[in-house]
C-alpha cells in the first residue's frame, strides 16, 4: 500500500511539472501552500498559474483516492491478525502521509476557487480598459484553385470584446446548416478567422466576405475565389482536349422542363429528353428538389435511358411539391434544368372541407413525450380552419389512434403518454365548420428514448482499437432516496399549455427515475399535484388547463423504487401565453408579365422571424373565389405562377404562414393580363438583294423570330465595304419597313449588311452579316426574286403561301409565279403548280400532316423565270392547338358579321382583315370592331358584292395566327333570312290558348309568350269587338312573365265565339286566335256548370275524402272517410244496407270517420254509407262492398293473413301428432292444402284437417313410420300462393312420437286411476247418540283399495265403526256418536294408475246445544 501511494504521488508531481513547463514561459516560482482557513494574497502571475491549472486539470483525482481507500479496506478485511512493532509504525506513517495528501488537495481546491474568481474580475477589468472596435490586422486575400481542391480563407482581426463573425458569399450569408455536409467549416482561434471550402466546384467561384461586429463597431474584408477546370498536364494526342474530341458531341436538353401539376396520393412523372444519346460520363444524372439531392427509393424512382431521364413519385404528397432540378454531367461541369411541381389537394371527402396539413415533424423526443409541429394547409375550404386533430400509430401497423379530443388551435402541440422504446408515426387532420380534411402524410418514424443516454456512457480505448463502455450510473454508487431535480423552468409558453423542463438530479443513481410535477399559484404556498395518475419518465412535461391571467410556480419531485425526493426549487412565476395571433400579411404585392402562360409575383416579406413561408392565390378578375397556387410554403419573395390562360386578366394575393396558421389575405395586386413580357427583339435574318443599280442596292430581310412581345418600331442598318475594315451606319432613324435602298455605293465593290430591330424595350441583337453583294447594275431580262415568302393559315393538310412581287421586273411585266417546295433536310426542290399563278398568294393543299416543308417562289416574264426568293421559314403542317376559325353569324341588331378570336396577342397587336388577299375590304361596305382579343368584320349592306374570301392576321406575335373564310351565296342567303327575322321579330309563343275551369265554375282563357318589356301592348278582340276588363270579364296582362288571361265569371251562351290576342312589343308583334264554338264550347259550359254546383255544395259540410277500405296488419278492416267545413252541431252517421249501424268513430276536429270491422265475415257484405249534415246541408259518400269488390277485400285480408302465418309447429297429443300454424284471421275464402312429401293429403280416419279463427292445423292420428317426411301447407289468398313447410322425420319425429306415447299413457292412467267420485260433503254436523252414515262413490280399474282415516290415523272398523262396500258405493257407519268422534275423516282409494283422497269434517254437539254452523243465522 505504501509503495502504491508513493508511486501515485510521484506520478502526480511529474504531471504538474509538465503542465507548468508548457503553460509558463517566464521563470517558475515555487508556491508555498497554506491552510484553507488562512488568508492568502496572490500576485497576478500566481493567479494566471492557478487559472491554467484549473483549466488543464480536468480529471479529478478524488475518485482514484476513494478507489485506493476501498482497496485498502478490502485488504484489511482479509487480514485477521494483530499488528505489532514496526508494522504499527509503518501504518502510522502511511496514515499521516495520506492525511497530508488529502489536506493538500483540499487546499488546492480552495486556492483554485479563489484564483478563478480573482482572474475573472481581472479579466473583466482588462477587457474594459482594452475595449476597441474590430480592425483587420491581416485581411483576406484572393485565391485561384483547381476544381475539387480545398480553399482556406484566413484573416486576423483585433477587437475587444471578441466580435461576432459572419461569412458571406456574393453578399448572401452562408448558412452552414443548409449547405451540404462538410462543405464549409469555420474556425475562430485567438483572433484568426478561417473559412474552409472543401472540394471546390465552379459554383464556388464567387466573392467572399467576412463581417466582424462588436458593440464598438464593425469591419469587413473581401476576397475573390476563382475555381478553374483542370484538363490535365498532357498535350498533343494525350491531352484531355483531344480525348474529348474523340468522344463525340455531348447530349444536350431537347426540350425545356415545364411545370407539372399533380394531385395528392396520385403518381406523377417528370421526364427530360435529350438531343442525342447520353455519353458514358453523362449517365450519372442527379435530381434535386429545392436544392436537396434525391436518391432512388420506393418513394421516388429515378430512371435513365439513352435519350430520356425520368423521376417518378408513385404517391405524391404536398411535401413533394417544389423546384425539381435535373443535373447532367459534362466535361466542362454540368448542365441543368428546373421546373416547379405543384401537388394540389386531393378531392375532399366532404365539399367545403379544408386541405390536409403538411410537414409533420417531431421535436425534443424523450422517453415518453415529444413536441409535434406541422404546417397549416393553403386551402381552408368554405370556412377558416379552427383546429387540428392528431393521430398516432406504432410503426409497421395501420392502427391510428387519436391523440386529442378537442381540436388543437396552433400548429404545434406536445404529445405525452408514449411508451419508451416504441416507434411511432404521427399524422394531422385540419377541421373547419364544414368538415375534416384528409390526413396529412405520416411523419418519419421516431423511437422514444432518452436523448441524454449517450452522454452518460464513457468509452475507454485500449489495445489498438478495443474499447470498454462504462455507464455513469455504475460509478455513482447506490443511491436510495433520489435527489430533487434542478433548473425547473418553462421551455415553451403557449396559450393552451406551458412546457416544463428540468435537469436530472446529479448523481442520479442506478434505479430508473420518474417525476411528479406540482403547481402553485404564485405567492401562495398551496401545491397541487399535476400528474398524480401518470408519473413522468422524461425531464419534460406539458401542463394544460391553466387559468389565463394567473401566474404559476412549478416544482418537481424525483421518484424511484425507494421513495420520493424532496421537491425541487420552484420555477420562476409563469403565466399562460396570450393567444397566438397570425402574422400580418405581406405588403406590396406586384405582378409582372413573364410568358404567355405565366406571371411573376413579387411581395415584401414580413419582418417577423416566425414566418414559415408564404402561400400565393390567384383569380380571374371579376370572379369571387381565390384559387390556391402553391400548396407548400415558399420562403422567397417572388414566385412564378404558371398554367394561366393567355389573354385572361388575373389578380393575386399572398398569405403569411406561421405556427398560428394563415394570415389574412394581402391587398390584391393590380389586375394583369397574361401576355409575354416585353423584351428586346431577336436579330433580323436572311438578307437578300432585291434590286441593284449603278451606285445603289435595294436590300430586304426577314423580321426577327422573336419580336419581344411588342411592335417592331424599325430597324437600324449597317454596311461594310469588303475593301474596308470598319462598319458604317446607314440610317440614324429606324427604318419602319423591311426593304431599304442603300445609295452612294461604289460601283464594282462588294458589300455586306447587318441590321438590328428596335421595339419599346430597346434595341435587339445585331444580326449576322449578310452575304457579299456586288454593286453591279442589273440588266438581265428575267425578273428579280420575289421576297417575303411566308406561310399563313397552316392547318393539318393545307396552308396559304404569300409573297411580295419582285422589285426588278426585267424585260417585261410579271406574267406569273412558280412555287417550289422542299421537305426539311432535303435539297430537292419540286415545282407545285404546272400553270403559273398570277396573284401573289396560293393555297397549297394535299400536304402530309406533321411533315416540315420549305417553299420558294420564282417570278416569270416573257424572258423566262427569274432567281428564287429567299426560302420561307420551315413550317410543320399541323393545326396548332388553340387556333380558332372565323365565325360567321348575325348579331343582336341583325347585322351579318365575321368574328375571329385570337388565343394570344400583345398590347400592340392588331387584326388585319383582307378580302381575296388583295388588301383591306371596302370601308364603304364593311366596318370593324375590336375588343380585347376578338375582332368583328360587320357587313353594312350585305349583297352579292360581299361574296369572296375574307382573311385575318394578328400582328406582332411570334407564331403565325391567321384564318380565312369564303362567304358563299348559300351562306349569305341563310344569314340574310336570319337577319330579317332579327330586324323584324315575332313575339315567340310558349304556350297557346288554354282553357281552365276554376273551382267556382269560372272559365279562364290564357296563353303564354316570351318575356315582354314594360312597354308591350295588348288588344283582346272578341267577335271583332275589342274587350275591356270588367268584373265579369277580367283581363290580366303580366308583361314580365309573358302571361295573358281572361277570366269569365258566369260562362254562358253569350261567351261563344272567337277570341284574338294582338301583341306588340317594340318592333316585335304577333297575334293568337282561339275559336270557342260547337263541341268545345258545350264541353266547357257543362264543366263550368258542374263546378258551380260543386262549389255551392262545398259551402256546407262535405266530404273531401270518400269512403275507402283498408286492411291492417291485424287483419282488421277499416272503413275511413274525411269531411271538412264542420261545425259543433254537425252530425255524422254510418249506414249499412240502408240501415243505421253503430260502432263507428268520428273525430270532429279532424273530420275523420272510421268504422272498424275486427273479424270480417260473409255477413259484412253490403253497401256502406257515411252521412254528414247540419242546417247548411248534407253530404254522403258510399262504398259498395258486394260481389267482386267484397272478394277483393277478402283477398287482401287473406293476403295479409297468409303473410302473418307463423312457421309450422309440431304439437304431440294423446291422439297423435298435430301440425299447425297461427294466423291473424282465417276465413273460408282462404283455401288451404296440406302436402306430405309433395303429395296432397285428404282428411280421413287418420288425418284430420281443420282451422279456427286463428289456427290452421293437421292432426295425424296414431302416427306410424309411414307418416315421416316433409309436410307443406299451401295457403291461397285468391291471387298468390304462400307455402309453409316442416320436416317431420329424424329426431323431430322421434321426439314427437315419444311425447305422443307419454301423453297417451297419461290419458289412459287418468281414465282408469282410482277416484272418489261423489258423496262426501265438506262438513257434517250431528248430535250425540245419533248414528252417522257417510256414503261416497268411487271408481277405478282395477278396483281400488279403500282406506279410511280419522285425523290422519287409520280407522279400525269394530264396535261402533262399520264399513259397507257395494260395488262403487262405500258407506261408513258410526253408531252412537259422541264428542270423541269429532274430527277430520278421509277416504283414500288407490290402484296401479293412481290414488285420490276424499275428506269430510264431522262436528258432534250435545243435546240442547246449537250447532256452530247454525249460530248467527
Amino acid at each position: 500500500m505504501e509503495t502504491r501511494t508513493s508511486f501515485h504521488q510521484r506520478e502526480e508531481e511529474q504531471k504538474e511539472e509538465r503542465q507548468r513547463s508548457l503553460e509558463m514561459t517566464s521563470r517558475t516560482r515555487k508556491t508555498k501552500f497554506k491552510s484553507s482557513e488562512e488568508e492568502e494574497t496572490f500576485t497576478l502571475s500566481e493567479l494566471s498559474i492557478a487559472a491554467a491549472l484549473a483549466l488543464t486539470s480536468e480529471i479529478s483525482q478524488d475518485p482514484k483516492v476513494r478507489r485506493e481507500t476501498a482497496i485498502l479496506e478490502l485488504e484489511k478485511r482479509g487480514q485477521k491478525r494483530v499488528r505489532f512493532g514496526n508494522e504499527m509504525e509503518k501504518l502510522e506513517k502511511t496514515v499521516i502521509r495520506n492525511c497530508r495528501l488529502l489536506r493538500v488537495r483540499a487546499d488546492r481546491k480552495a486556492l483554485r476557487r479563489k484564483a478563478l474568481e480573482k482572474a475573472r474580475l481581472e479579466k473583466e477589468y482588462i477587457e474594459l480598459r482594452s475595449a476597441r472596435p474590430p480592425m483587420f490586422w491581416i485581411p483576406l486575400r484572393v485565391h485561384g484553385v483547381w476544381e475539387r481542391m480545398e480553399v482556406k480563407l484566413t484573416c486576423t482581426v483585433l477587437a475587444s470584446p471578441p466580435p461576432q463573425v459572419t461569412w458571406y458569399k456574393n453578399g448572401i450569408p452562408i448558412n452552414f446548416r443548409l449547405a451540404p455536409a462538410g462543405k464549409y467549416r469555420m474556425q475562430n482561434k485567438f483572433g484568426t478567422l478561417t473559412l474552409y471550402i472543401s472540394r471546390c466546384s465552379m459554383e464556388d467561384s464567387a466573392e467572399y466576405s467576412v463581417e466582424v461586429k462588436n458593440p464598438y463597431g464593425e469591419a469587413y474584408s473581401f476576397a475573390s475565389v476563382l475555381v478553374r477546370q483542370y484538363y490535365g498536364k498532357k498535350s498533343g494526342f494525350d491531352s484531355e482536349i483531344y480525348k474529348r474530341s474523340l468522344i463525340g458531341k455531348e447530349a444536350d436538353f431537347a426540350f425545356a422542363l415545364k411545370p407539372l401539376f399533380s394531385r395528392e396520393k396520385e403518381p406523377f412523372t417528370l421526364s427530360c429528353y435529350f438531343s442525342s444519346d447520353l455519353l458514358e460520363h453523362q449517365r450519372d444524372i442527379s435530381w434535386f428538389r429545392d436544392g436537396k439531392l434525391m436518391k432512388d427509393s420506393k418513394h421516388q424512382q429515378i430512371k435513365c435511358w439513352d435519350r430520356e431521364a425520368s423521376l417518378t413519385v408513385p404517391c405524391a404528397y404536398k411535401e413533394d411539391e417544389g423546384f425539381y432540378t435535373i443535373r447532367v454531367p459534362t466535361l466542362d461541369g454540368y448542365n441543368e434544368q428546373s421546373a416547379y411541381v405543384f401537388v394540389r389537394d386531393a378531392v375532399a371527402a366532404m365539399a367545403g372541407a379544408p386541405g390536409s396539413p403538411l410537414n409533420v415533424k417531431c421535436h425534443d423526443v424523450n422517453k415518453d413525450c415529444l413536441i409535434l409541429s406541422w404546417v397549416a394547409p393553403s386551402n381552408s375550404g368554405r370556412s377558416p380552419v379552427f383546429g387540428y386533430y392528431i393521430e398516432r400509430c406504432e410503426a409497421g401497423t395501420d392502427d391510428w389512434v387519436p391523440c386529442n379530443d378537442k381540436p388543437v388551435k396552433a400548429c404545434r402541440c406536445p404529445i405525452g403518454g408514449l411508451v419508451e422504446g416504441a416507434t411511432y408515426q404521427f399524422r394531422v387532420k385540419a377541421v373547419n365548420h364544414t368538415g375534416i380534411s384528409h390526413p396529412s402524410k405520416a411523419s418519419d418514424p421516431v423511437t422514444m428514448r432518452d436523448p441524454n443516454e449517450d452522454k452518460r456512457v464513457m468509452t475507454i480505448l485500449y489495445d489498438d482499437g478495443k474499447k470498454i463502455d462504462i455507464s455513469k450510473d455504475e460509478l455513482e454508487g447506490k443511491i436510495k432516496i433520489p435527489l430533487p431535480p434542478t433548473n425547473v423552468h418553462a421551455s415553451e409558453i403557449r396559450e393552451d399549455y406551458v412546457a416544463l423542463a428540468w435537469d436530472e438530479p446529479d448523481p442520479r443513481g442506478r434505479e430508473p427515475l420518474t417525476y411528479y410535477v406540482e403547481k402553485s399559484i404564485a405567492g401562495s404556498n398551496c401545491w397541487q399535484m399535476v400528474n398524480l395518475d401518470i408519473p413522468v419518465a422524461s425531464p419534460r412535461f406539458a401542463v394544460f388547463d391553466l387559468v389565463k391571467g394567473k401566474s404559476y410556480c412549478f416544482r418537481v419531485r424525483s421518484v424511484n423504487k425507494y421513495g420520493v425526493s424532496e421537491p425541487s426549487l420552484p420555477s420562476e412565476p409563469v403565466s399562460p401565453g396570450t393567444k397566438l395571433a397570425p402574422l400580418p400579411p405581406p405588403s406590396q404585392v406586384l405582378a409582372f408579365r413573364d410568358t404567355k402562360t405565366s406571371v411573376v409575383v413579387h411581395w415584401d416579406k414580413v419582418k417577423e422571424e416566425e414566418a414559415i413561408g408564404y402561400y400565393i392565390y390567384c383569380r380571374e378578375t371579376g370572379t369571387e373565389e381565390w384559387q390556391t397556387v402553391n400548396n407548400k410554403p415558399v420562403t422567397c419573395d417572388k414566385f412564378t405562377v404558371p398554367g394561366l390562360q393567355t389573354g385572361k386578366e388575373y389578380e393575386f394575393c399572398v398569405k403569411t404562414v406561421s405556427e398560428a396558421g394563415l394570415s389574412e389575405s394581402s391587398p390584391k395586386s393590380d389586375p394583369i393580363i397574361v401576355r409575354p413580357a416585353i423584351a428586346c427583339p431577336s436579330a433580323p435574318r436572311d438578307f437578300a438583294l432585291l434590286s441593284c443599280g449603278k451606285n445603289d442596292m435595294v436590300i430586304g430581310w426577314k423580321p426577327p423570330k422573336h419580336k419581344g412581345g411588342g411592335k417592331i418600331l424599325g430597324y437600324f442598318l449597317d454596311q461594310h465595304d469588303d475593301s474596308e475594315e470598319d462598319w458604317h451606319e446607314i440610317n440614324i432613324k429606324p427604318i419602319p419597313q423591311r426593304t431599304y435602298k442603300v445609295t452612294n455605293l461604289e460601283k464594282g465593290h462588294s458589300y455586306e449588311f447587318r441590321a438590328c430591330a428596335v421595339n419599346m424595350a430597346g434595341v435587339g441583337k445585331m444580326s449576322q452579316p449578310s452575304d457579299l453583294f456586288k454593286c453591279e447594275e442589273w440588266t438581265m431580262p428575267q425578273p428579280g426574286p420575289p421576297y417575303d415568302a411566308r406561310c399563313t393559315e397552316v392547318r393539318d393538310t393545307s396552308l396559304m403561301l404569300r409573297w411580295e412581287a419582285p422589285l426588278y421586273t426585267g424585260a417585261g411585266p410579271i406574267t406569273g409565279y412558280h412555287i417550289e417546295v422542299c421537305e426539311e433536310g432535303s435539297e430537292e426542290w419540286k415545282q407545285i403548280n404546272k400553270q403559273p399563278v398570277s396573284s401573289t398568294h396560293m393555297r397549297v393543299s394535299d400536304l402530309e400532316t406533321g411533315k416540315c416543308y420549305i417553299f420558294q417562289v420564282r417570278a416569270l416574264n416573257k424572258a423566262g423565270a427569274g432567281p428564287p426568293s429567299v426560302p420561307s421559314d420551315p413550317v410543320v403542317v399541323k393545326t396548332k392547338p388553340g387556333i380558332n376559325e372565323i365565325e360567321l353569324g348575325v348579331d343582336e341588331d341583325g347585322f351579318i358579321y365575321m368574328a375571329f378570336e385570337t388565343p394570344e396577342m400583345c398590347d400592340s397587336s392588331e387584326f388585319i382583315w383582307s378580302k381575296d388577299y388583295e388588301g383591306p375590304p371596302d370601308p364603304d361596305r364593311v366596318r370593324t370592331e375590336d375588343q380585347d382579343n376578338k375582332s368583328k368584320l360587320i357587313l353594312k349592306d350585305p349583297s352579292e358584292k360581299d361574296l369572296g374570301t375574307y382573311s385575318v392576321e394578328v400582328t406582332d406575335v411570334d407564331d403565325d395566327i391567321s384564318a380565312s373564310h369564303t362567304l358563299t351565296q348559300e351562306e349569305l342567303d341563310n344569314l340574310l333570312k336570319l337577319s330579317h327575322e332579327i330586324k323584324n321579330p315575332l313575339i315567340k309563343l310558349i304556350s297557346g290558348w288554354n282553357i281552365d275551369v276554376l273551382e267556382k265554375g269560372e272559365v279562364r282563357l290564357w296563353l303564354e309568350v316570351e318575356k315582354l318589356s314594360p312597354d308591350a301592348e295588348l288588344h283582346l278582340i272578341f267577335n271583332e269587338k275589342e274587350l275591356t276588363s270588367t268584373p265579369t270579364h277580367k283581363i290580366n296582362f303580366d308583361r314580365a312573365n309573358g302571361l295573358i288571361e281572361l277570366i269569365i265569371q258566369n260562362f254562358c251562351e253569350d261567351d261563344k265565339g272567337t277570341y284574338t290576342a294582338q301583341l306588340q312589343d317594340g318592333k316585335a308583334k304577333n297575334q293568337f286566335t282561339l275559336a270557342l264554338v260547337d263541341d268545345t264550347f258545350d264541353k266547357v259550359a257543362e264543366e263550368a256548370a258542374a263546378k258551380r254546383r260543386e262549389w255551392k255544395k262545398k259551402q256546407g259540410p262535405h266530404f273531401i275524402e270518400n269512403l275507402q277500405w283498408k286492411v291492417t296488419e291485424d287483419c282488421e278492416v277499416l272503413l275511413t272517410c274525411k269531411a271538412a267545413n264542420l261545425r259543433k252541431d254537425t252530425s255524422f252517421e254510418w249506414f249499412f244496407n240502408k240501415k243505421s249501424r253503430s260502432g263507428g268513430q268520428f273525430d270532429p276536429e279532424t273530420g275523420t270517420g272510421v268504422l272498424r270491422i275486427k273479424k270480417i265475415t260473409k255477413a259484412d257484405e253490403g253497401i256502406y254509407r257515411a252521412v254528414v249534415s247540419d242546417d247548411r246541408g248534407e253530404d254522403a259518400t258510399d262504398l259498395n262492398l258486394t260481389k267482386e269488390r267484397f272478394e277483393d277485400l277478402l283477398k287482401e285480408v287473406c293476403r295479409i293473413s297468409a303473410l302473418s302465418a307463423t312457421p309450422l309447429k309440431i304439437q304431440p297429443t294423446a291422439e297423435g301428432i298435430r301440425l299447425y300454424t297461427e294466423v291473424k284471421h282465417y276465413t273460408d275464402y282462404m283455401k288451404t292444402t296440406w302436402y306430405h312429401k309433395d303429395k296432397p293429403l285428404e282428411s280421413g280416419e287418420r288425418l284430420k284437417a281443420g282451422s279456427t279463427m286463428d289456427q290452421i292445423w293437421l292432426h295425424i292420428l296414431n302416427p306410424t313410420d309411414a307418416d315421416k317426411g316433409k309436410y307443406t301447407l299451401e295457403l291461397f289468398d285468391g291471387k298468390d300462393s304462400h307455402k309453409l313447410s316442416t320436416d317431420l322425420s329424424g329426431q323431430a319425429f322421434a321426439d314427437a312420437m315419444a311425447e305422443h306415447l307419454r301423453l297417451k299413457e297419461a290419458e289412459i292412467a287418468e281414465k282408469y286411476r282410482a277416484r272418489v267420485v261423489q258423496g262426501l260433503p265438506d262438513v257434517a254436523t250431528i248430535m250425540e247418540d245419533k248414528t252417522l252414515c257417510l256414503t261416497c262413490c268411487i271408481s277405478g280399474d282395477p278396483y281400488p283399495e279403500i282406506t279410511w282415516f280419522k285425523n290422519e290415523k287409520v280407522i279400525v272398523f269394530k264396535d261402533r265403526y262399520k264399513i259397507e262396500v257395494k260395488g262403487t258405493v262405500v258407506t261408513i257407519t258410526i253408531e252412537r256418536v259422541c264428542s270423541d268422534d269429532t274430527g277430520k275423516y278421509s277416504i283414500f282409494v288407490k290402484n296401479k294408475y293412481g290414488s285420490e283422497t276424499g275428506q269430510v269434517t264431522i262436528s258432534v254437539y250435545k243435546h240442547g246445544e246449537e250447532p256452530e254452523a247454525l249460530q248467527g243465522k
